[in-house]
């Protein structure tokens, strides 16, 4: 067998290979998403990925391939040595009028071997940078594809700033730039193969680029109205989030092809008839004119497209004083960047017109290129800046103010924040411990545990063994049946949840095979739940759940739950985790091989898994499909499967929804809902009447065969766009969001479910008109679950971004800065950190009953007093709703520095604090709270003590501060009652007065 003969085998065989691979891949998901129930996605999705990868690769190819084809029947032939070329098309020439046809005279002179390394090293940079930029935009497109929908937008124009910015990074690294010149030697030495490879890898890259812009393709044939239009161009607000994308795609395809197409048409006349040999070319025949003349007009007229959609891309421009169209954008740009567009529009019918005619001076055209240039720097560059500086600046407020109105209205309803409702809350002073017993519930949820703390404590105490962890631990609210209150009474409890998860990387090395990787240590178990605002034994959590194994003889639970009034409000089950937020394993269940349940005392408990997840892998060609897919060839050998084997993959809740809807974000906080899904609102209610009744499903509602599983993750998902005109984004990625998906996942059995939390968002709209199988109304959620949606995190921390500088609505105070609030800094341990939003249960000034809310702070600029708090609300109707409330500016209330300095300036607390971290120990100041109470502000710390070595945080101490007092003592009882006394004492203990003026503590 001769060598060729083996190199086609070998590539065969490799082609084989990789058809073989692709398809196991395409059927392996298919599967996936079958198993999901959202197989209809992927095949929406995969068909419009195919269609945008073939139509636009073939379409370039064809015109590139063609193009250079024309070119190579066009050059001149190598063993030419004289002729009468005509004259060159960018050199002088006289046009000679014989009857009707005109004629191109004898050359007069000839472009030299120094011009023509020049041309040739010029047109060979800006075909490599072409394919270099393409093909950088395609690996970003491959890093995105098919897992997010946040591609960086394509550049409108290939301009000045981005030859800068390419400059810049190839001469930032000497073997990039020795790359360049070293392709550039080799495109002039092999121009017909290096052009053809460059014409066929660009092609590619255009593909991959439009195959990974499908998000936006389907939004742009489900477009759904804003209304709301611009105030410049009068066009709706739909047109800039699903049309512009396209257009500026679209405008970037024609920019790269034609630019190409001219470049390596003009470089394979160039380097033909032996130039470079003979160190001269004579210049352009007139068929090789009428091709570049072509090849110009149509770079023309992706130039005017370019500059016509510049003209909107003005609303999203970053001005010295605000966001979008300015002064200079309007009164100078714009014009501008039409004018350009319509020129250059006309310059392409010229340049057309001259391939069919050809009665056009050459010298003419070259004047009106060069005139055009010359505006298009002038006019886009120069007089915009000469304007803004001359007219601009000595009159900035009054020449940008409706501008500035523009970018405050815009940012507002961008991020959602014209919906806040403003109210004054003006501290009253007169908060009594009568009022505190009045708002027992908010009292009784005042939360003295912080996260960091407990998940500590938790890591020491409940992680059982070493491939249990907590990962994360969140805040949330249960209803919880009062162990002293009448028959049937309940009250919500704020708790904090965490999720035992397993983490097989934290199992011993030697244990770490394959059986047990895939086939025993397949789940985690149980959870802790532990009220936030009390002190168990020692100073550590009260546990309302915890432990694991020391319940298993009762057949119901392995959980310890404290109490009966406990087990009758948490529905507990089986709490198996199949599904978690680092669960990364692939694993195989139900096989021969008992899975790892929990421990229990000196033994371990088994199971098999009979959950509805994972993917049948009982045949013979699907076990081989999955290995080949998942490269885990040992599942393809081992006997332990048995029928009923499936493959649980994606367990990840944070992949196995991107996985399903990379279109939307999510939120960076999944958190653990214990619920039975499978009540109705009657059962709800039938069980709220009898004390101590169980929630038992309705029978219509469950399957009797699956074990009780009730543990769910929700996790929030947003819409976001950068599209929305004028609407600053700050340090963000997009200018406007929405929180319109609740995303519910089933710990147990993998199900994911998509529930429409906000059906008026126009994004939404257009998803569900897309996937109409993909999403739930919210109503539909099982109430059980509903409970416990709330405010995310992550928005208010977005919506509060923004709002710090965009609650300033007169254009003046805006344009001074006068009113700049912040965040406020609170002590952290030993060190500062900024106050992150916190859940609390309140009753708020203006309600009629306490409610689960997000609250954070804010204070101006420059001053540490307050000056108003936001509160994100959670539950029932008035879930999304914002509130902000205001104190008077003319009076002044502390902030949480100006509590944290009182508390360290206090010689009892710091001396108590000092004794602790003198004595082998860290005293911990935790997160300060502010508490509204009725009309007033109350101020909560809680102090916790920590071992330098194995380190067991316990709460010791709680500190208050209420006006002009501060109260350390070991329960927030205590410390209420001796800064409320029932009767007024001289002898408060561990009591600090704030001597002479001082702000009012409310």
């Amino acid at each position: 067998m001769t060598n060729r003969r083996i190199y086609q085998v070998i590539l065969l065989l490799a082609g084989l290979w990789l058809v073989v691979d692709l398809a196991s891949r395409l059927v392996a998901e298919i599967l996936w998403f079958q198993e999901v129930g959202y197989l209809q996605v992927l095949l929406l999705r995969l068909k419009t990925q195919g269609l945008l990868g073939i139509i636009p690769t073939a379409i370039s190819a064809v015109f590139l391939m063609g193009n250079l084809t024309l070119a190579r029947r066009l050059q001149h032939p190598f063993e030419e040595t004289q002729a009468p070329i005509s004259e060159a098309l960018f050199t002088s020439v006289n046009l000679e009028k014989i009857e009707n046809n005109y004629q191109i005279p004898p050359v007069k002179s000839q472009i030299t071997f120094t011009w023509i390394l020049l041309a040739v090293f010029g047109l060979s940079s800006i075909a490599i940078l072409t394919i270099i930029y393409c093909g950088y935009l395609a690996a970003n497109s491959l890093t995105y594809f098919g897992t997010s929908g946040n591609l960086p937008a394509l550049p409108v124009q290939f301009g000045i700033e981005l030859i800068q910015q390419m400059m810049v990074q190839l001469f930032s690294n000497w073997w990039q730039l020795g790359l360049l010149l070293g392709t550039i030697l080799a495109l002039a030495i092999k121009p017909e193969f290096g052009l053809w490879t460059i014409a066929l890898l660009l092609s590619l890259a255009i593909g991959l680029i439009a195959s990974s812009r499908w998000i936006e393709i389907l939004q742009y044939f489900h477009a759904v109205n804003f209304n709301t239009t611009d105030p410049l161009f009068n066009q709706n607000i739909s047109f800039y989030v699903f049309v512009f994308p396209i257009l500026e795609l679209l405008s970037f395809w024609l920019t790269v092809v034609f630019l190409y197409g001219l470049v390596s048409g003009t470089l394979t006349y160039l380097l033909s008839g032996n130039s470079l040999s003979q160190g001269r070319f004579l210049g352009f025949s007139r068929s090789q004119q009428r091709h570049l003349y072509g090849l110009g007009g149509a770079c023309m007229v992706a130039v005017a497209l370019s500059y016509w959609l510049a003209r909107y891309a003005l609303l999203y421009s970053r001005g010295d004083v605000t966001y979008g169209a300015n002064y200079a954008d309007v009164t100078v740009r714009l014009p501008v960047y039409g004018f350009l567009s319509i020129l250059a529009g006309a310059i392409a019918l010229l340049m057309l017109w001259q391939v069919w005619q050809f009665t056009i001076p050459n010298q003419l055209i070259k004047k009106i290129i060069f005139a055009w240039l010359t505006l298009s720097l002038l006019g886009g560059l120069l007089l915009p800046k000469i304007v803004q500086q001359l007219i601009v600046k000595p009159n900035e407020l009054a020449r940008e103010q409706p501008y500035i109105q523009r970018s405050i209205a815009f940012t507002q309803q961008a991020f959602d924040l014209k919906r806040i409702e403003i109210k004054t809350f003006d501290p009253s002073g007169k908060l009594t411990y009568q009022d505190l017993e009045k708002n027992k519930l908010t009292i009784s949820n005042i939360r003295l545990w912080d996260k960091r703390p407990l998940l500590q404590t938790n890591r020491q105490l409940q992680q059982i063994r070493p491939y249990y962890t907590f990962p994360d631990a969140d805040i949330d609210r249960y209803t919880i049946k009062n162990e002293t209150a009448k028959q049937g009474d309940a009250e919500s409890q704020q708790v904090i949840l965490a999720a035992r998860e397993l983490d097989y990387t934290a199992v011993a090395p030697e244990a770490q095979t394959w059986v047990n990787e895939h086939l025993v240590y397949t789940h985690g178990y149980g959870f802790t739940m532990s009220p936030v605002n009390t002190i168990g034994a020692g100073g550590l959590p009260d546990y309302f759940v915890k432990d694991i194994g020391v319940a298993a003889q009762t057949g119901e639970t392995a959980l310890d739950v404290r109490s009966d009034r406990i087990r009758a409000s948490i529905p507990i089950g089986y709490p198996r985790i199949y599904y978690g937020a680092i669960t990364d394993t692939d694993v195989m269940a139900p096989t021969q091989v008992k899975e790892f349940d929990y421990p229990s005392g000196e033994e371990n408990v088994y199971n098999n898994y009979s959950g509805r997840g994972g993917i049948a892998i009982g045949s013979l060609w699907r076990r081989w499909l999955f290995a080949n897919y998942i490269k885990n060839w040992q599942m393809a050998l081992t006997r332990n499967f048995t029928p009923e084997t499936k493959l649980l993959y994606r367990r990840n809740i944070n992949k196995r929804v991107r996985a399903i809807a990379p279109f939307l974000r999510y939120d960076s906080d999944p958190y653990l809902v214990v619920a039975n899904a499978n009540l109705t609102k009657d059962d709800i209610e039938k069980n709220n009447d009898k004390n101590g009744n169980k929630n038992q499903p309705s029978s219509s509602n469950t399957n009797n065969n699956d074990p009780p599983n009730y543990l769910y993750w929700i996790i929030d998902a947003y819409t976001a766009s950068d599209r929305y005109p004028y609407s600053d984004p700050g340090q963000n990625e997009f200018n406007y969001i929405r929180n319109s998906v609740k995303v519910v996942i089933d710990a147990y059995h993998g199900s994911v479910d998509f529930y429409v939390a906000n059906p008026s968002d126009p994004i939404i709209k257009s998803w569900i008109r897309i996937f109409p199988g993909l999403f739930k109304p919210l109503d539909k959620m099982p109430p059980a679950i509903r409970k416990h949606i709330r405010y995310p995190i992550d928005l208010l921390n977005v919506q509060s971004e923004r709002l710090l500088t965009y609650h300033m609505e007169d254009p003046q105070v805006f344009y001074n800065r006068e009113d700049l609030w912040r965040v406020p800094n609170e002590i952290y341990g030993s060190e500062q950190q900024a106050v992150a939003p916190y859940y609390l249960i309140t009753k708020l000034p203006t309600e009629t009953s306490e409610e689960f809310i997000l609250l954070l702070p804010f204070t101006p600029v420059g001053r540490n007093n307050l000056i108003a708090w936001i509160a994100g609300r959670s539950d029932d109707d008035d879930y999304g709703k914002l509130l902000l409330y205001q104190f008077p500016k003319q009076r002044l209330v502390y902030g949480p520095e100006q509590i944290e300095a009182l508390i360290n300036q206090d010689p009892v607390i710091s001396e108590q604090i000092s004794l602790w971290n003198r004595q082998g120990s860290k005293a911990i100041q935790g997160n300060l709270l502010v508490i509204p109470i009725e009309q007033s502000l109350l101020y909560v710390e809680p102090l916790y003590l920590e071992a330098e070595r194995n380190s067991l945080p316990t709460l010791v101490r709680v500190i208050v501060a209420y006006e002009n007092r501060i109260v350390m003592a070991e329960t927030l009882d205590a410390a209420l009652k001796q800064l409320f006394p029932a009767k007024p004492t001289n002898k408060p203990a561990i009591i600090k007065p704030v001597e002479g003026t001082a702000p009012a503590l409310n």
